[in-house]
């Protein structure tokens, strides 16, 4: 079973706070600039979900030197049950 051939579907599967966790996940070091381009985001809306994502708990800003890294908080519940 592939999948269908032609062009995609407007909608993707995860939300662009997704996204942005993922790819701190894969890269804690990422400047914030480099996260907005492999998202497809603007650099102030990355901004915008880190902070999101900090208030939430989600993940926390660690100055190393003069960048920020950022480490993903082990067994936060995500907001909707079937997630």
């Amino acid at each position: 079973m592939g999948v269908p051939a032609g062009p995609r579907p407007p909608w993707t599967f995860l939300t662009s706070h997704a996204r942005v966790l993922v790819t701190l996940h894969r890269d804690p070091g990422a400047r914030l600039r480099d996260v907005a381009a492999a998202c497809v985001l603007t650099e102030r809306t990355v901004q915008s979900i880190v902070a999101d994502l900090e208030e939430a708990g989600y993940l926390r800003r660690v100055r190393e030197g003069r960048r920020n890294h950022y480490r993903i908080t082990p067994g936060t519940t995500f907001r909707h049950p079937a997630e």
